[in-house]
This record gives C-alpha cells, sequence and structure tokens, in this order.
C-alpha cells in the first residue's frame, strides 16, 4: 500500500469547520464500506479529536492548522476492510501517558472526548511530533455485517451518494 494519505486536508482550528470534517469522514467511510451508524461513530470520534486541539491544545484559537489524514485499510484480498485515520496539529506538546478523559464517575457537562474516541475506534494512539504539536492516530475496522466497496472502478463514477 502506497505510504501517502489518500485524503489529506488542512483546516484552521475554527470549530466552523467541524462539520464539514465530519461529512468528509462520513463519506468516505461510506464508501469504504462502514453502515450508516458506524461512519456517524467515527465521524463523532473525529469530532471530539478536533474539539479536543481547538479547545485544549489552541485554547480556542481560531486561526491555528489542523491536519487530518486518512488511508484505507485493507484485507488479503486487496478490498478494504477499514480506515486509519490521522489528527495532528502545532499545539503545545503534552506527555501522551496524560491523554485521558476525566473519571466516568464524575458526572457533569463536557471532558468526555477521549472516552468516545477510545469507545469508537479500535485502536488509539497518541503521540508527540517530531518538531511540535501532537499526533493521534486511529483505526476503525468494517463490522463483519457490511460489504466494502470496491477502491478501484466505482468510487468515481457513482454520482449522487
Amino acid at each position: 500500500m502506497d505510504d501517502r494519505a489518500h485524503v489529506r486536508v488542512e483546516l484552521l482550528s475554527n470549530p466552523a469547520y467541524l462539520s464539514g470534517a465530519r461529512e468528509l469522514i462520513s463519506s468516505v467511510c461510506k464508501r469504504l464500506g462502514f453502515d450508516d451508524l458506524t461512519c456517524s461513530k467515527v465521524a463523532l470520534a473525529v469530532d471530539e479529536a478536533l474539539c479536543n486541539v481547538i479547545r485544549h491544545g489552541y485554547k480556542h484559537s481560531e486561526d491555528r492548522p489542523i491536519w487530518i489524514s486518512l488511508w484505507p485499510l485493507v484485507n488479503e484480498g486487496g478490498q478494504p476492510d477499514g480506515v486509519k485515520l490521522m489528527i495532528e496539529d502545532e499545539a503545545e506538546q503534552v506527555d501522551p501517558e496524560k491523554m485521558k478523559g476525566r473519571e466516568l464517575s464524575d458526572i457533569r457537562p463536557g471532558g468526555l472526548g477521549v472516552h468516545i474516541i477510545r469507545d469508537v475506534m479500535d485502536d488509539v494512539r497518541y503521540e508527540r511530533r517530531e518538531q511540535v504539536g501532537m499526533r493521534l492516530t486511529m483505526t476503525k475496522r468494517v463490522p463483519r455485517c457490511c460489504t466494502p466497496a470496491r477502491l478501484s472502478g466505482g468510487m468515481g463514477a457513482h454520482r449522487g451518494g
């Protein structure tokens, strides 16, 4: 598999762009064979991660860069059977071991993004980038009930959905 991301988007840390990022991720996941519910869950995990970057990493600054990269995961037969997502920023680096949500017994609004991300995705890894910022890498496999789409051939020809 080519190491280059199949989709790479740079956006500013403005909350106005969150819905577009959710729609993009959900649409690509649908084409990779995820059912509607799983597409929504993956989009939610991405949304929570982006909100955390904006809120905690960039302290609500609306003009800082965030990168979203996406790769299809393929099975031994070469068919897509999942997705790998990477979210990178230039925020202050933190110890990845400290990337934990608050205690679930602490009932109050907010603070559940990390729990949601870990619950929705199959694999989640936080790490420091080489020079500055953080990197979140997440993977999700298509549930066995779903039939993945083909990557070659039909993706560009399909219109309207």
